[in-house]
């Protein structure tokens, strides 16, 4: 076992209607592999960070086809368990163009990793040799099992002298506000690195200042976080948009370049920022980490599917303010 962060959640497949195609519509539907922590793992491993993914799957086609896709990539999935309980969770998109937004359809219920209990992991055994621990808000919002796995995790991570990285991801369909606030709350006082967005912290946390430089300073001082990141989405169209971010951490305010993308695909964007973030903050520090974290998601917009298939080179190339000739 040898990885430097590993991260814990659920991974979907995604259903997409191919050329626009509403889900009423469509006789064919494009396959990909998804899932927010997994997706982090993966941009991870494709910078060469090595990053194993724990999750539990259901022990048919479908659960190896998640596994055998991560592992393509280049992540650990040695610990990922098989359960004869519980199914494969599946999401559906349906690709919008102005004036019709992108949407998603959810059918997660009853996954197998929502069925996970806190003693089926073996994390200080895992963790003992990580620098890096990464969960989103999404893994516990599946269950109060998943959630009190998570927080085991977390605990688990902080005793092994692993860095905690959380990324706040509120999903509205699957918990409220007020479930969100009361189990992530308390979960806040374990996290080293929290990436959020502006929306999803005033949602959650009810905290909203009129800058969101002082909205990270302001989670950064009430949960004693080490650095908060934001990430910063303006939609010019449904396919282009400007993409920044920023961080806070040793007191002082990180910002970046704005990119403006041309959107293929904007899932996993996100993930993507995280795990940009992650590997300069490990590599360097938090203005690293804002650096990389950009040039990752902005590349992300680029590609099919929710995982990135940049390499370190590429991002770099962005950094250095790569421009738009053909590659020869």
């Amino acid at each position: 076992m040898m990885y430097d962060v590993v991260t814990f959640g659920e991974a979907m497949l995604r259903l997409s209607p191919p050329h626009f195609g509403r889900l009423e519509q469509t006789h064919s539907l494009d396959v990909e592999i998804g899932g927010s922590e997994l997706n982090v793992a993966v941009g991870l491993s494709r910078l060469g960070m090595p990053a194993a993914w724990i999750s539990k799957l259901p022990n048919n086609a479908l659960g190896k086809m998640v596994r055998n896709r991560a592992r393509e990539l280049g992540v650990d999935t040695s610990q990922v368990t098989f359960s004869d309980k519980g199914r494969q969770g599946l999401y559906f998109v349906e690709y919008g163009a102005a004036p019709r937004p992108s949407s998603v359809l959810y059918d997660r219920g009853n996954s197998a990793i929502s069925l996970i209990q806190p003693g089926e992991v073996d994390w200080k055994r895992i963790l003992s040799k990580a620098k890096l621990f990464h969960v989103s808000g999404i893994t516990p919002a599946l269950s109060a099992s998943a959630a009190e796995t998570t927080a085991v995790a977390m605990k688990a991570a902080k005793e092994a002298g692993c860095l905690v990285s959380y990324d706040l991801n509120y999903r509205k369909k699957l918990w409220s506000p007020a479930e969100a606030k009361s189990c992530q709350a308390p979960l806040m006082k374990l996290v080293d690195i929290l990436t959020t967005t502006e929306e999803d912290t005033g949602v959650v946390f009810g905290i909203r200042e009129d800058s969101y430089q002082k909205v990270a300073e302001s989670l950064a001082s009430a949960f004693g976080i080490k650095a908060v990141a934001i990430t910063l989405r303006e939609d010019l169209s449904v396919w282009k948009n400007n993409w920044t971010a920023i961080a806070y951490a040793d007191g002082k305010i990180y910002s970046d370049r704005t990119y403006t993308v041309e959107i293929v695909d904007r899932v996993g964007a996100g993930d993507s920022f995280t795990a940009g973030f992650i590997y300069g903050y490990l590599t360097g520090n938090a203005e690293k980490g804002v650096k990389y974290g950009n040039a990752l998601a902005a590349l992300k917009h680029t590609m099919p599917g929710d995982f990135n298939w940049s390499t370190l080179d590429e991002v770099e190339a962005q950094i250095k303010g790569a421009g738009l000739r053909i590659s020869r």
